[in-house]
């Protein structure tokens, strides 16, 4: 199931969180052994698709991005 950016934020945290304890570490069923530099790459990519999108964007499945700001169309006088 695809997840959002704020979802892959999250999950990100909580895999910092439980590497600062340990090397190695499981997260429900599955055993995580990736580098804490590696996760907190991940995160500043994350973070920075969040500022662009929102935290609700689903890469793949939203075709367009948030618009930031109104959209003026040029005034045309007659």
């Amino acid at each position: 199931m695809a997840q959002t950016l704020g979802q892959q934020l999250d999950e990100i945290q909580d895999s910092l969180s439980a590497a600062r304890k340990a090397i190695s570490y499981k997260m429900g069923d599955k055993e995580l052994t990736r580098s804490y530099n590696l996760l907190l790459s991940e995160k500043k990519e994350v973070l920075s698709k969040i500022d662009r999108h929102g935290r609700d964007y689903i890469e793949g499945q939203n075709t367009t991005a948030k618009r930031k700001g109104p959209v003026f169309k040029k005034a045309v006088w007659r």
